[in-house]
């Protein structure tokens, strides 16, 4: 970084006091502000500093970031619901598709044998006598 004077600035590391931390904490945890905006407004330079604020004093879980997903299956209908799964298993459908078509070629140009091998039933008629 350079300042107007053309000279370069250097990054320092600050420490913050722990009552700082607390009340920076317990703004991002009423949702007045984002940890991103919290950076911003305070000038705490380092990206993960309030995300390690927030696991270490925060009272809310902060060890893995939430996946939107889990929001939107709570409030989906049951139809809503019925087109997502009959979605997710046409995909399914799909990538089976072509996975089998890949084994398949790799079968006819390389002489590979990749699908497993089914036995037949086996049944007590296996040359055992069970009298």
């Amino acid at each position: 970084m350079k300042d107007s004077e053309g000279a370069e600035k250097k990054r320092t590391q600050r420490d913050y006091n722990l009552g700082f931390k607390l009340a920076v904490v317990s703004q991002v945890e009423k949702g007045e502000m984002t940890y991103k905006q919290a950076q911003k407004a305070y000038g705490i330079q380092g990206r993960s500093t309030v995300l390690v604020w927030l696991r270490k004093h925060g009272n809310l879980d902060w060890s893995k970031p939430k996946t939107r997903l889990t929001c939107n299956t709570m409030k989906e209908t049951p139809a809503q619901k019925i087109k997502r799964l009959e979605k997710e298993l046409s995909d399914e459908k799909l990538k089976n598709k072509i996975l089998n078509t890949m084994i398949d070629i790799s079968d006819q140009q390389y002489g590979t044998s990749i699908r497993k091998k089914h036995l037949p039933n086996q049944s007590n008629e296996s040359g055992k006598n069970t009298d």
